[in-house]
């Protein structure tokens, strides 16, 4: 192939097209909003499973290491065989079959930053609250989840960023939002401008919520900055 045959082609398959996006652009749109919604999904029910475990692990001591060692093992388990095995069993074309396994991957960096989250905080606020007549779950309402908040935050924040690019293997079933358009362009003769749309978006997605993560974080635990 000549060099006049290599610009040729690079030239009709540019790695950026406006024309792509104007087309397809319902089709992004669609993609985009999967993502979030698988996203928002699987992080949402992984609060709710991890955030009681690590409060267990906390509580009852001897039972930090197995729940640890076993989201520990499920987040080890490589995506694609993970997706194998729970597709089949739940359906092959579901969303649910991508849900599972982000809610499964999602569980240790919540567990263990609750965890850690918990043992910092500090004996005085605790030793007050039992004083003030606090049993051991007003306590953690009141008190210990409260102040354990930074340390949740940054698991959640890890949580999310992990989530929005794993989401992307669901595509392998055609349900993994903008990782539709990145497998898309594979198949369709390397199409340049579908794989980076897809890329690029994804990876604003994991910026803009991370950011808004942030911004929650600053407003909800105010006493951070003024420890600085």
């Amino acid at each position: 192939m000549s060099l006049r045959d290599l610009a040729y082609q690079d030239a009709a398959n540019p790695w950026f097209s406006w024309d792509y996006i104007r087309t397809n652009s319902s089709t992004i749109l669609d993609a985009l909003g999967e993502h979030v919604t698988l996203t928002a999904e699987a992080v949402a029910l992984a609060m709710v499973v991890a955030v009681p475990l690590g409060v267990v692990a906390y509580w009852f001591r001897p039972l930090s290491g197995p729940i640890l060692a076993l989201s520990g093992v499920l987040y080890t388990i490589p995506s694609l065989a993970l997706l194998a095995f729970i597709a089949p069993a739940v359906g092959p074309t579901k969303s649910t079959s991508v849900l599972i396994g982000l809610v499964l991957y999602a569980l240790l960096l919540i567990v263990r930053n609750t965890l850690a989250g918990l043992n910092q905080v500090p004996k005085e606020a605790q030793e007050a609250a039992t004083g003030m007549g606090y049993g051991r779950f007003g306590r953690l309402i009141r008190v210990d989840l409260p102040l354990a908040l930074p340390g949740i935050l940054t698991g959640l924040r890890l949580a999310t960023v992990s989530t929005v690019a794993l989401v992307t293997i669901g595509a392998l079933i055609g349900k993994g939002g903008l990782g539709n358009l990145i497998l898309g362009g594979f198949q369709n003769n390397f199409f340049k401008a579908e794989i980076l749309t897809g890329t690029i978006l994804c990876v604003l997605l994991a910026l803009v919520l991370d950011l808004i993560l942030i911004g929650a974080g600053r407003v909800l635990t105010p006493w951070t900055r003024r420890a600085r």
